[in-house]
């Protein structure tokens, strides 16, 4: 491939992988955002998560990531079922309340509900799955959770919330 006389291109000037690179590349990628829940032994827990991917359609697969220091983890090991939600653009604060460390995830601000499989699940989200856990694999400091689509609603009204440099915001059209 040949250059085109009459474009610029840029210098190119590679880093070194670092953890500060991985971040920097990441922030500029923008993600849907999710929350995970599970049922754990000592009531729900749940996560914010930006990793949440299709993986098949035929079985129906998701996957999403999560560190193994996560206050999560322990319950998500565990658990044969999870709940996945997509947030709207409403819900900048659900999805701030699930990434902060400490924060009481379920309590009076949260609207949820036991779902299928005893798993919880939140209310007013663009749509939900309820999952079965098919596979945890080890990633690095994380796990990939591989799951199959059990259960589901996609009928939630609204925009889909949207992580980009570091914020939650919303789609312009």
């Amino acid at each position: 491939m040949t250059a085109t006389p009459d474009l610029v291109t840029p210098q190119l000037t590679p880093q070194l992988a670092t953890t500060d690179l991985f971040r920097s590349v990441f922030r500029r990628h923008a993600a849907g955002v999710a929350v995970i829940t599970a049922h754990g032994d000592r009531g729900p827990v749940g996560f914010t998560a930006t990793s949440l991917t299709s993986v098949s359609a035929e079985p129906p697969l998701v996957s999403f990531g999560i560190g193994t220091g996560a206050s999560s983890w322990p319950a998500i090991a565990r658990a044969d079922h999870v709940g996945v939600h997509i947030l709207g653009e409403h819900q900048r604060e659900l999805a701030a309340t699930f990434a902060r460390s400490g924060a009481d995830r379920f309590g009076p601000s949260t609207a949820w509900r036991e779902g299928p499989e005893g798993v919880p699940v939140l209310d007013d989200v663009l749509a939900w799955l309820v999952c079965r856990v098919h596979a945890r694999v080890p990633a690095g400091d994380h796990r990939v959770v591989l799951a199959e689509v059990v259960h589901g609603d996609p009928s939630g009204p609204g925009r889909p919330l949207v992580y980009h440099q570091g914020r939650f915001t919303a789609l312009r059209d």
